[in-house]
């Protein structure tokens, strides 16, 4: 009687009922793939214009995110067949890859530039982010840290200084491209991985004075980023120019007001909005399906936070400490990334060059993030298999 008041207690905390252990967690499944199918309707939607006038087929991008999704599930796939043991004996060897890639998108004549930022390496009709692969990257080599260096991590100052530097070292490269928001979320993931690796408080509140510091040096150190931030304090001094991003979205989530304007019948979208298939999806989602479109979109991604969280939190309590890291860092950073995302378009964050993970255009935002949430499954699959 008492294993199976202990059994039945154990299922009732997981909230599993007959799901099985090894396929994970249930409630992160449907989240992430709520996420990732309405992406792909909200991308066919957003691009028909820019695609009717750049490639005289409305649909064009919507075929290209749609194959990206497949040669996403592909990657998932693998990537979840992988144990967690490889991933971390993989992790250095990756940091150096992700590092190798960011320096070649900076040699002239391998790196494609685009709207003044060289951030995509052609291959043949596609191209690939580095910066994209460098948060899935440094995430791994972060968790695999905290497991090697977790006592000098939470005794002594150089524990934490050794993955700032190497954080400075991308942060760099990263500048040099130049994309601020990939800086600000893997400089945001990393201090928030560390403070749960145990740093002490003092430390981290100098790190995070540092950080800010640093962060505050760059934006206004760049004209461009300078504009930026005085366009978000006050867009309509200027709607037509520096504010015209913001003033367009904020257009967009007035005209959607309780329930949206329909499916498809955006007017924002149509040569208004700037990448409204890219950084400004969720204005189209506002304006589409209104307050309650929006707020459902932020509702999966406040599911897919928590369970990541969670499975954090039963992976470290059954003693898997490189997948507790993981999965806190996976969580961290898809938060952070559509915190910021959602932010810019409704105007309480400057604008960054940021994607919405799971639903913006883009391969290797699609393709990295689909990784991430199987390799938060395999943390949670391993985990039940070592409760078991």
């Amino acid at each position: 009687m008492k294993a199976v008041a202990r059994d039945s207690a154990r299922l009732a905390e997981h909230g599993r009922g007959n799901w099985p252990a090894a396929a994970g967690d249930p409630w992160l499944w449907v989240a992430a793939g709520a996420l990732f199918v309405f992406g792909l309707v909200m991308v066919a939607s957003a691009s028909v214009g820019i695609a009717e006038r750049l490639y005289g087929a409305p649909f064009h991008l919507f075929w290209r995110q749609a194959f990206y999704a497949v040669f996403a599930l592909v990657a998932a796939c693998l990537a979840w067949r992988l144990p967690l043991e490889s991933w971390s004996r993989f992790s250095m060897p990756l940091l150096f890859l992700g590092l190798g890639l960011l320096v070649l998108v900076l040699i002239p004549g391998i790196g494609r530039e685009v709207n003044g930022s060289a951030r995509w390496l052609p291959l043949g009709p596609f191209s690939i982010q580095p910066s994209e692969f460098m948060k899935l990257f440094l995430i791994l080599y972060l968790a695999g840290y905290l497991v090697r260096r977790n006592a000098e991590v939470r005794h002594a100052a150089r524990g934490f200084i050794k993955p700032m530097l190497v954080l400075a070292l991308v942060s760099a490269l990263l500048l040099a491209e130049p994309d601020f928001g990939a800086v600000a979320v893997l400089m945001a993931t990393a201090v928030g991985m560390l403070f749960l690796g145990g740093v002490r408080l003092w430390q981290f509140l100098m790190l995070l004075l540092v950080v800010a510091l640093g962060l505050t040096a760059m934006a206004v150190s760049s004209p461009y980023r300078l504009e930026r931030i005085l366009a978000f304090l006050d867009p309509w001094a200027d709607p037509f120019a520096s504010g015209f991003q913001l003033t367009q979205a904020l257009i967009a989530f007035g005209r959607g007001e309780w329930f949206g304007v329909g499916l498809g019948h955006s007017i924002q979208k149509l040569f208004y909005l700037p990448e409204a298939h890219t950084d400004f999806l969720f204005a189209v989602v506002a304006e589409e399906l209104g307050l309650v479109g929006a707020a459902a979109v932020l509702l999966l991604f406040v599911i897919l936070v928590w369970r990541a969280f969670r499975i954090a939190r039963r992976a470290e309590r059954a003693g898997l400490v490189y997948g507790a890291y993981l999965a806190y860092g996976g969580g961290l950073w898809l938060g952070i990334q559509a915190f910021v995302n959602m932010g810019v378009n409704m105007g309480i964050l400057p604008t960054k060059g940021l994607t919405l993970p799971l639903m913006s255009y883009g391969g290797s935002s699609l393709l990295v993030t689909c990784v991430m949430v199987v390799l938060l499954q395999r943390v949670a699959r391993e985990t039940a298999e070592a409760e078991a």
